[in-house]
């Protein structure tokens, strides 16, 4: 087996390759690199070939961390068969680059599976798991929208239902704005009151996904007011609920904003919307859980992906861990 990785920047390449294996990897996604690099951040692009047929990419980022840097490779790398034999040698390939970078560690989180099978493939190349949360969208709440209209709505909670159908009696208006800082300002206050930080990059983000009509800012509106906003990207063959904001109201405008939501996914032929992440059944303290219960009730299921996998280059990286397994347990869950 002859192996080979080298610098890959052919977007039409990239894209037919992610599409083909993994449609759901947002963050391997030719747009988010672009992304990365318009908020400044160090990435490459690389793709790994076997007797020069493409087998493998995957989209790395260089990440300034407090306790030092790291190379990151976020719902990644996406391979056409995972063979330990392509991860060997990519090992190989990152920890040339980890020196060339000054990284600490490695830290991927690929969509696969969440199964012994997975686990124990990583493993046995060296990774554990890492100590963060679950995050990057590896434990997600989707919904397929093959189905008409009515078996969606059918299929959903009887109380989603009828906040819906509520909030239309209401007068609540959806609508589409091109006008990120509507929902910057909301999102910025729905920070504050929930005490959570801020993504950074959302305009980035914004503006990226806009010039490919990946993108959509959805406002619910009720007497001329905005009650709730949504960010939705369509990469693949799903469109995902990435960032949402709120004010605090008993109008039920969330409802039907991400109604109108999986409306514009179903138009656009796409296969999926992901409602992104949830709290685990087991961590009722998660401040996800009023979230969750939002989530859910739309109807779909759970996919559980492999957590992300740290493979370390460095003693100094036993910091990091210890570092963020202290702050995981003072949060509690």
């Amino acid at each position: 087996m002859n192996i080979q990785i080298k610098a890959l920047e052919n977007k039409s390449i990239w894209e037919e390759f992610a599409n083909k294996y993994a449609p759901q990897s947002l963050f391997q996604s030719w747009n988010w690199g672009e992304v990365v690099r318009k908020g400044q951040n160090t990435s490459f692009r690389i793709g790994l070939y076997e007797d020069d047929n493409l087998v493998g990419i995957a989209q790395v980022v260089a990440i300034e961390a407090k306790k030092g840097r790291f190379l990151h490779i976020r719902h990644g790398p996406i391979l056409k068969d995972y063979k330990e034999e392509y991860l060997k040698d990519l090992i190989i390939f990152l920890k040339q680059k980890a020196k060339e970078y000054n990284a600490l560690y490695v830290r991927i989180s690929p969509l696969i599976e969440n199964s012994k099978t997975n686990n124990i493939l990583f493993k046995n190349l060296g990774f554990h798991d890492s100590p963060l949360h679950a995050l990057d969208g590896e434990y997600v709440w989707v919904l397929s929208i093959d189905n008409p209209e009515e078996e969606l709505l059918a299929n959903m909670r009887k109380t989603t239902r009828y906040l819906i159908r509520k909030a239309q009696k209401m007068g609540v208006i959806v609508e589409k704005s091109d006008n990120i800082n509507q929902f910057l300002d909301l999102y910025s206050a729905t920070s504050r009151r929930h005490g959570f930080v801020e993504h950074k990059g959302i305009r980035e983000e914004f503006d990226v996904f806009s010039q490919n009509n990946q993108v959509a800012l959805f406002l619910a509106k009720y007497q001329g007011q905005i009650v709730a906003a949504a960010l939705i990207l369509f990469s693949g063959i799903q469109a995902i609920y990435h960032h949402g904001a709120s004010i605090t109201t008993d109008i039920p405008g969330s409802y039907l904003l991400q109604w109108e939501a999986i409306r514009e996914a179903k138009k656009r032929g796409l296969k999926y919307y992901n409602f992104w992440g949830i709290a685990p059944e087991n961590k009722p303290n998660h401040p996800w859980h009023g979230l969750t219960l939002f989530k859910t009730g739309f109807g779909g299921k759970v996919k559980d992906y492999l957590h992300a996998q740290d493979l370390s280059f460095s003693p100094l990286y036993y910091f990091t861990y210890i570092a963020e397994s202290l702050r995981k347990a003072k949060r509690g869950y």
